[in-house]
């Protein structure tokens, strides 16, 4: 999702960012309901039991804040029970009026306390392994605190929306529920009952016809997949549908609900491109999800970016970053959820790198290359801006909505990452990799920690990455290379890498003392052409030999030109001397009166040997290996050698 967590921020933004607005209000989105519940963990008194369906049934004007609603549930005893427990929030001024609790009929005593609990007491012990049904039925007004529940207007005159956004801990706002994010509802259905003069839109297929009752219509959605209750949507307003189309193998439609005011063919052509976006996905990750249902938008209010509900995105606009990133949202974060806030680059940064893709598939290579230099290099927003940063989050760390939606670190440097896994295995075995993690039975539909993705890259790369993994995803920093280049021989280039790291310290937690990664570098050659060498790297002075065309020699050496490593200042030089044959060549005797001799490898041969005072004035020239100095003034003199195989450079004592 893509979110917005203080006044600060979000001016600084705007101010500073408006050229990159909509990538900056992704992460900004995400953080707005998190901000404010973050704190909140799972209910142990919600542990003891497992929901399977919930029937979501509400009365809603969006004329008037408030909520009547019917709520359904359907549950399995993990333990025995004699209770059951439901998050539901208690403002202290005005609480949620409960009207009726039942289970097959009966009345039930209900008691909602202070801690946000709606505790039920069952009729009898329900033992481990039984199922059981309660109906909860409530109306009222929502929590403003949270902003779960909202209402705002749009469009002159101004229309009424009511819209909700949950993430991460927001359902309790305004439905009786259980907010672990470790237990999925198995199916829902939600009815949503408003004036004629507006539309009910939530997750899943909507199931015609309407019911009409009075000046009322009835909308009913049904969605058979795995959900958590956060990913539960509903939105009432005057919207306009629009069905933009069918997309993906097998197909499934793309239902919009807009702004009549925004019913309009730029709107049109604009939605329509989520058809080619989501068959391009489909090639990549695999089948859309939830595609015997539907995927759409539903538009709501301008300062809130995009959140990922599923089958159903909400969003301010339709820009295509930011509807890129929540489609991908529906692979990376809603079928497989990360297990825990420390894993949230499994959401964000994989979901990030997918929108980058949709760049290099639709724009291109320089527009995909200006993608992940952002990415990179950005002054304030750039993985290199700082010079630490841990993709995985410590424990300490998941209590800051800050730091669990870090636009730096959970979007840029997950989703660089995640470009460089792909750098690292190819193409053709990254995304079978990604496939194979998302239609993982043990995964699909459920949820994931880092260590299980790394088992799917692992199992087709066909070798470990537990190295990268420590040094990108739980260590810190990043390389800076040095990297010199020469002429070393007949079609033969020699490329030393040297290596520093952004975290100098040793003692610092996340220090890593080498990054092991096959560097890639492009060679300008003399007959106008570029050749494209990837070296793997692993210790300081590491020393390469790379073949080039016959009758070339290097003129030009660049790092990393597709900005395929995390780095910043990384330098190369391309030096005229060959250092290894300079060890090689012998000068002797040293120093001398009368004659000097020249040694040179067996695999040379001599070109030219030219002597320069220490004014660097030329003082002789020969091609012999032996050489008649007696008629040079006594003092230090450079000799260049010059060779098949490069240049040496030797200093001598005349005496």
């Amino acid at each position: 999702m893509k979110k917005i967590f203080t006044f600060f921020y979000i001016f600084f933004t705007v101010a500073v960012f408006a050229q990159n607005n909509d990538t900056i209000t992704i992460a900004e989105a995400e953080m707005k309901l998190a901000s404010k519940k973050i704190g909140f963990r799972a209910n142990p008194n919600t542990a003891n039991y497992d929901i399977t369906y919930s029937k979501l049934e509400f009365t809603i004007d969006p004329n008037v804040f408030m909520i009547s609603g019917k709520v359904t549930t359907t549950f399995k005893a993990l333990s025995n029970m004699s209770t059951v427990t439901f998050d539901l929030f208690k403002t202290p001024t005005n609480p949620f009026n409960i009207t009726a609790v039942k289970m097959n009929g009966s009345d039930l005593v209900a008691i909602h306390n202070d801690s946000h609990e709606l505790v039920i007491t069952l009729p009898s012990t329900l033992t481990t392994g039984n199922y059981a049904t309660v109906e909860i039925t409530y109306n009222g007004i929502p929590s403003t605190g949270q902003a779960a529940f909202s209402q705002s207007t749009h469009g002159s005159p101004p229309k009424p929306i009511i819209y909700t956004l949950s993430e991460p801990y927001g359902a309790r706002d305004w439905w009786p529920c259980k907010q672990n994010l470790n237990d999925k509802i198995e199916s829902l259905e939600v009815y949503i009952t408003c004036p004629s003069e507006y539309i009910g839109v939530s997750n899943g297929v909507r199931h015609l016809p309407n019911v009409v009752n009075g000046s009322n219509t009835t909308y009913h959605y049904k969605h058979n997949y795995p959900i958590p209750a956060y990913l539960v949507a509903i939105a009432v307003s005057n919207y306009t549908t629009l069905n933009t189309g069918t997309a993906g193998n097998p197909s499934f439609p793309v239902i919009d609900y807009i702004y009549p005011e925004n019913n309009t063919t730029t709107t049109k052509n604009t939605l329509a491109k989520t058809l080619d976006i989501i068959n391009f996905l489909e090639t990549k990750i695999g089948p859309y999800p939830y595609n015997t249902e539907k995927y759409g938008h539903t538009q709501w209010p301008s300062n809130i970016g995009g959140m990922e509900h599923s089958t159903n995105s909400f969003m301010s606009n339709f820009n295509r970053e930011l509807v890129s990133h929540e489609l991908a949202h529906q692979w990376f974060g809603n079928k497989i959820t990360c297990g825990t806030w420390q894993d949230i680059w499994l959401n964000e940064g994989l979901t990030e790198y997918m929108s980058g893709c949709v760049i290099e598939r639709f724009d291109g290579q320089p527009a995909f290359l200006n993608w992940k230099d952002y990415k990179i290099n950005n002054a304030y927003y750039g993985i290199t801006s700082q010079t630490t940063g841990n993709l995985y989050l410590n424990e300490s760390q998941t209590a800051s909505v800050g730091r669990i939606f870090d636009y730096r670190l959970s979007y840029n440097k997950g989703a660089m990452v995640t470009h460089m896994l792909r750098y690292v295995m190819g193409d053709t075995n990254f995304f079978q990799a990604l496939r194979n993690y998302l239609n993982d039975p043990m995964l699909a539909y459920k949820y994931a920690v880092t260590p299980q993705l790394q088992y799917h890259l692992e199992a087709v790369h066909g070798s470990s990455l537990q190295e990268f993994f420590n040094d990108w995803i739980y260590d810190e920093g990043y390389p800076i290379y040095n990297i010199n280049a020469y002429n070393s021989g007949t079609n033969q280039v020699t490329v030393v890498i040297n290596q520093t790291q952004s975290i100098t310290d040793s003692t610092y937690p996340g220090y890593v003392s080498y990054f092991e990664m096959p560097v890639p570098m492009r060679l300008s050659l003399s007959n106008g052409t570029t050749q494209d060498v990837r070296l793997n790297n692993t210790f300081n002075g590491q020393s390469f030999k790379v073949t080039i065309p016959p009758g070339t020699t290097m003129t030009g050496i660049a790092f990393d030109p597709l900005k395929d490593i995390i780095s910043k200042n990384s330098t190369t030089s391309l030096s005229q001397d060959n250092f290894e044959l300079n060890e090689q060549v012998n000068v002797f005797p040293n120093p001398s009166k009368t004659y000097i001799e020249v040694e040179i490898p067996n695999t040379a041969s001599l070109q030219k040997i030219q002597f320069y005072t220490i004014l660097g004035q030329k003082a002789m020239e020969s091609n012999a290996s032996k050489i008649d100095i007696s008629h040079l003034s006594n003092g230090l003199y450079t000799i260049i050698i010059e060779t098949s195989e490069g240049k040496a450079l030797k200093k001598f004592i005349k005496n």
